[in-house]
């Protein structure tokens, strides 16, 4: 049961599936499609084809139509979104804050504590139950269905983006494959960094000893290329308020890469955040941290921005959201009591 639900994790994190094919020495001229067809599951000729037309579809590093015939040796690339489909999923009435809607996408201002997709032991009450409920309610279609092209955890609030139809979707997966989305997450951490910013870069991976958080792995060759920007914003001397830039977007990436720079998220309790780790034994001291950690029951990670080129009318887009109220108590907890201190 555990490998089953260490997959359905990795389901639910990764933005969309990346397969690379070699064609044996023997390979006699096929269609590209027909021949990803008979080595990607549950991917309909449709699907391959949108995906040729959107560019996802490489050989030898370069982009082919639909119609390529597939030689010996040819080295195949294909980024493909998710199966965007699950007969499953229940549409349900839940609150959304919707920055922006068109024909083609969503981009939703995310509370923290809402899983976005059903997943194990989360089959009800995610982001997209009530994307599913929206959308039908909004459009003549019954069976109307998000298509995800990104996701963000649970317990991280902020900005995020749905696609409304498969193309779109299909252009928005190949942009984040190749990093031409922008997003900036804030994020307040333990520690006051000694550097005004800086760069992680680090291969994520799971870890071996707990299958549920990400690790870094310093050999180089396990797990995947994983890069972080950061600056600094605030200081509060026991804490830090960053700005994050991904380069790059695993599962877990500023939560793991800033463990790893010795800064764990406040609060973050499977990467080590929610333990004092820096200031006095004083009890005053212990009860305001205490505090800090009611106020705040979650990672202190806000995903502030996305920035990106729409997949349809190729025009630049950009969304901000202010820290919500539980980041923006804490924070102020800290200033108050830093400010304190000095006087």
């Amino acid at each position: 049961m555990m490998h089953e639900a260490d997959e359905l994790m990795e389901q639910e994190q990764e933005m969309y599936e990346h397969f690379r094919f070699v064609a044996d020495p023997g390979q006699g001229l096929l269609r590209i499609d027909k021949f990803l067809m008979t080595r990607i599951e549950n991917a309909s000729r449709n699907k391959i084809q949108q995906a040729a037309k959107a560019g996802c579809i490489l050989v030898n590093e370069q982009a082919v139509k639909q119609n390529y015939r597939v030689k010996p040796g040819d080295m195949i690339s294909v980024v493909m979104p998710e199966a965007p489909r699950d007969k499953e999923i229940l549409p349900e009435d839940i609150p959304l804050d919707i920055v922006y809607e068109d024909d083609d996408i969503l981009v939703i201002n995310k509370a923290a504590g809402m899983v976005v997709h059903p997943a194990y032991a989360n089959y009800t009450g995610t982001l997209v139950n009530a994307l599913a409920h929206h959308l039908r309610r909004t459009t003549s279609d019954p069976e109307a269905l998000p298509f995800l092209v990104h996701r963000i955890d649970k317990d991280t609030s902020g900005i995020m983006l749905a696609a409304k139809n498969e193309m779109a979707q299909t252009i928005l997966a190949r942009d984040f494959y190749h990093h031409r989305i922008n997003r900036k997450y804030n994020a307040l951490v333990w520690g006051d960094m000694e550097e005004d910013s800086g760069t992680i870069t680090g291969n994520l991976g799971r870890s071996p000893r707990n299958r549920k958080v990400m690790t870094v792995f310093e050999d180089g060759e396990t797990g995947k290329h994983a890069v972080t920007h950061w600056e600094v914003l605030r200081r509060f001397n026991y804490v830090t308020l960053l700005n994050c830039t991904l380069e790059t977007g695993r599962t877990h990436q500023i939560r793991a890469h800033l463990k790893y720079a010795g800064h764990p998220l406040f609060n973050d309790a499977a990467y080590g955040g929610n333990r004092i780790l820096k200031g006095t034994t004083f009890t005053k001291y212990r009860q305001f941290v205490i505090n800090c950690f009611a106020a705040l029951p979650r990672q202190a990670l806000h995903a502030r921005s996305l920035g990106f080129r729409h997949p349809l009318s190729c025009e630049e887009m950009f969304f901000d959201s202010e820290l919500p109220a539980d980041m923006q108590e804490v924070i102020k907890k800290w200033d108050t009591y830093t400010t304190h201190q000095k006087m």
